[in-house]
């Protein structure tokens, strides 16, 4: 039998933050795109059921058009099951508009306050699908009304964070253990990512479907289920339509601006004209590359959806140049030569000073 395993669609998201306005509304279609998409594959796959693991969408309040294209994809295959487990994000319901006794049988839910539980039952297993919804007040002791038989192949769904301080969203993977949990199929964190509970189970990040953001570079997709004798298979599946990359590059050896845009275009090689690009500039330049990060923008813009360009340089001073020249740039340079502060610090004041003396504009 086989699930997807899917979480964190932020779907009707205006994407306006990291994209042009046009672009943003592109974006924003094509993250609906996405997930019909998606129940495409699993209908040509024959996938039992759709796990989304919570934040379908992200916003108080969702175009109504977005709304009825969630659901009405769902109604149109009803051969699969979908599970909405909502996420910290997901504030308002995308069946807001239908009755409660019209909502399609595929299209199951959970609660915050008591778990609910599902089962599939064949000749060879049953497997139960477990979920509860966050409640803020009651997360550090979700686990312990949680139970579930031994014999059977058991998913738990959850949208939280198992690490760092979200208290509000906060799972505690410990109080888990022992539970006779198979597989937990977790949202909340955009990137895949996988561990253990105990000896039986593991957990799981699926990430999100579509990078939104310059922070949400890298493969998105979600992971496929395939469970045959109480034993599972799982295989991540990238399926973005458009990935976003941050590529970094060392310019250190670059001596001039003709230099910096040919390494650019290298090391972009081979990146799919549809993809978005965050080219990172590292390094230490020389002082006199005057380095024009929107030229390289315009030079590399055309080969892509879209393009940013981040420089994380440092400028590389040659105190020894500098050592017996009376100009007020020499003077400048000894003077921060003799304190004790350290090395990036003074490269950048440095820098700015130098164009301060030249009369360029300072970046705020």
């Amino acid at each position: 039998m086989r699930f997807i395993h899917c979480a964190d669609l932020h779907l009707d998201s205006k994407m306006e933050s990291a994209l042009p306005k046009e672009k943003a509304r592109e974006r924003r279609e094509e993250l609906l795109m996405t997930w019909e998409r998606l129940v495409e594959y699993a209908a040509a796959n024959r996938v039992r059921a759709v796990l989304i693991s919570g934040d379908i969408f992200d916003k108080p309040h969702n175009r109504k058009d977005a709304r009825n294209r969630v659901r009405e994809i769902m109604e149109r295959h009803p051969e699969i099951d979908f599970y909405c487990l909502r996420g910290n994000h997901d504030n308002s319901d995308f069946l807001m508009d239908v009755r409660t006794e019209d909502v399609s049988d595929n299209i199951l839910r959970f609660r915050n306050d008591e778990w609910v539980m599902y089962s599939y039952d064949d000749d060879t297993q049953r497997i139960v699908i477990a979920g509860r919804e966050i409640n803020k007040d009651k997360s550090y002791d979700m686990s312990r009304d949680l139970v579930l038989d031994q014999a059977d192949f058991n998913i738990v769904m959850l949208h939280g964070s198992i690490s760092g301080t979200d208290d509000e969203n906060r799972i505690n993977i410990n109080e888990f253990k022992g539970k006779n949990i198979d597989y937990m199929a977790l949202g909340h964190y955009h990137s895949l990512m996988t561990g253990r509970i105990d000896d039986r189970g593991v957990y799981a990040y699926s990430g999100c479907l579509e990078g939104r953001g310059f922070d949400e570079a890298g493969e998105k997709g979600f992971i496929l289920l395939d469970i045959q004798n109480n034993k599972i298979k799982t295989q991540f599946v990238p399926f973005a339509f458009r990935t976003i990359h941050e590529v970094h590059i060392d310019i250190t050896e670059c001596e001039s601006m003709m230099d910096v845009i040919d390494l650019v275009h290298e090391k972009l090689r081979g990146i799919p004209e549809r993809d978005i690009v965050n080219v990172v500039l590292d390094g230490h330049i020389q002082m006199d590359l005057d380095l024009d990060t929107e030229r390289i923008k315009k030079n590399i813009i055309g080969d892509f959806y879209y393009a940013r360009v981040t420089d994380n340089t440092r400028v590389q001073v040659d105190y020894e140049s500098f050592r017996d020249d009376r100009s007020l740039k020499g003077e400048f340079v000894r003077l921060l030569e003799s304190t004790d502060m350290n090395e990036d610090t003074r490269s950048e004041i440095i820098e700015t000073g130098m164009k301060a003396v030249m009369g360029e504009d300072i970046d705020e």
